[in-house]
């Protein structure tokens, strides 16, 4: 069985020493005697210090005395003294896709992607995960927990078709991420419906959106709860759920319309009050998990009402319209109580789409985020398996692809770049201050609880670029390879 170790065809270590000044006025900061480069890029990106066989060490690059930066010199500037918002960590989507493709493969090769994508040590060690509150359109088939028309009561609820496949995935993937040091579970889960049942619905059916009937506001919560209990029941625990995926589309899918007011009054007459009256009230719950263009007008809509707001943790977002990173930051800005979550992200296997990767996470994570999770964990080796069939816009490919019929699984490009982040920094580090003084890179960088400090940086171009990291009056010189994504790690000495 191969490790994640040995699978890491894209990654590149090296070893920097270096030591660091205290600021004037301030307490001493770590000195950093010691710190890695990973490099993650292309196949065949050719540069002096960073060879063109992926894999290959980049050798030495000790920090230097660098007083004042170069303003005409690639430079990223950091400071661990100035913290922001704390980090709960990255992940993928437990879909109903990717446990039945799991559940298809040899066990060895389930083994080995467990480690690969969980393992905190060996592999990506995800520690923030979605999964689908029944159906979504990467389901094999179109279910839900009750399918007994206007069954109020919810009599008839029952999670059994997450027995087979989704639930056991579930399980063996919190076992490979493992307990922290305080014995609590390492993998956190948080849920989201695509549609209510169609008997709540004014349209009576799941797709095409359609709204919540009025009269079935009070099950829909109830609902909620059940299936936190059930799962709870099994061993999984719920840290959080959004109120609705993509909670204004219209989709050939499962979806299910609400607007700002309506999300709003849900939260603030149903869902919170009954988790509250069901001892759920630690459950995080999060408006909107939709695009970033309307993230501010959704987010002041809830919060400004405070009988809502007291319920509401904070907002999730996707990134399917567009950029909008200063909406984001605005939204913090103006409600700086409340939290941030990057909630879904589906992406292509190539290298575009890695790199695309690297730009949103260290932008989003610039602009308060506090976690960020790609879409499906796995899929199959026709990007499914997927009920709702080819559509307009459809992602072709994911991180990971699994061929069911030869048992063989490929890690693609964004497997390597998410891991660029969750190998590093990680739950409970502090995003710290951190600047790039070129429009061709990008950079974030935190500081982890037992002190080391992770500093991601996105090359954005197809040139190679020399640059600094820099902190304290000394600066480390390295070449990014063109599309090369880069975590420095930087170790306190002894």
């Amino acid at each position: 069985m191969r490790t994640l170790k040995r699978a890491l065809p894209f990654i590149v270590s090296l070893v920097v020493l270096c030591g660091l000044a205290a600021a004037p006025g301030l307490a001493a900061p770590p000195v950093y005697k010691e710190a890695h480069i990973w490099v993650t890029a292309p196949a065949g990106a050719d540069t002096a210090a960073s060879p063109a066989k992926l894999g290959s060490d980049a050798g030495f690059h000790p920090f230097e005395p660098l007083v004042q930066p170069d303003e005409h010199y690639a430079t990223i500037i950091i400071d661990q003294t100035k913290t922001f918002q704390t980090i709960l960590g990255f992940g993928g989507a437990f879909t109903d896709a990717a446990a039945t493709t799991f559940g298809k493969l040899p066990k060895a090769v389930q083994e080995e992607f467990l480690k690969a994508t969980f393992d905190p040590v060996e592999g990506n060690g995800y520690t923030l995960c979605r999964t689908t509150i029944h159906s979504c359109d990467y389901s094999g088939d179109e279910y839900t927990y009750d399918d007994t028309p206007n069954d109020k009561e919810l009599k008839n609820f029952s999670i059994q078709h997450d027995m087979k496949d989704r639930i056991p995935f579930i399980k063996r993937a919190m076992a490979a991420a493992g307990k922290d040091k305080d014995g609590k579970e390492r993998l956190r889960l948080y849920a989201s419906p695509w549609s209510p049942p169609a008997w709540m619905k004014t349209n009576n059916e799941m797709v095409h959106g359609g709204t919540l009937k009025a009269d079935c506001n009070q099950v829909w919560a109830d609902y909620f709860v059940k299936y936190i209990q059930a799962y709870a029941k099994e061993g999984i625990p719920m840290w959080g759920v959004t109120v609705q995926n993509e909670a204004l589309a219209i989709q050939v899918w499962e979806s299910c319309v609400f607007n700002a007011e309506e999300e709003k009054d849900f939260v603030k007459k149903f869902l919170g009050p009954t988790f509250q009256k069901a001892g759920l009230g630690d459950t995080k719950i999060m408006i909107w998990d939709h695009n970033r263009g309307l993230l501010y007008q959704r987010a002041q809509t809830a919060y400004d009402d405070p009988e809502a707001s007291k319920y509401i943790w904070g907002a999730a977002y996707h990134w399917y319209t567009g950029d909008h990173w200063d909406n984001v930051r605005m939204t913090h800005d103006a409600f700086p109580d409340k939290h941030l979550l990057y909630t879904e992200g589906g992406i292509g296997g190539n290298w575009s789409s890695a790199q695309r990767l690297g730009k949103n996470m260290i932008l989003d994570l610039n602009n308060w985020c506090e976690g960020w999770a790609l879409w499906n964990l796995m899929c199959d080796e026709k990007n499914g398996p997927r009920h709702a069939g080819d559509a307009p816009g459809r992602i072709g490919t994911t991180s990971v692809n699994a061929d069911t019929k030869t048992g063989k699984i490929s890690y693609n490009p964004p497997h390597y770049v998410m891991g660029q982040f969750s190998r590093f920094i990680k739950p409970g580090a502090k995003r710290i201050a951190c600047t790039s003084n070129t429009d061709d890179m990008v950079a974030t960088a935190a500081i982890n609880p037992d002190g080391t400090v992770a500093v991601v940086v996105q090359n954005l171009t197809d040139k190679e670029i020399f640059l600094h990291v820099w902190q304290s009056g000394s600066g480390a010189r390295f070449s990014a390879a063109p599309n090369a994504t880069l975590t420095f790690l930087l170790t306190p000495g002894k």
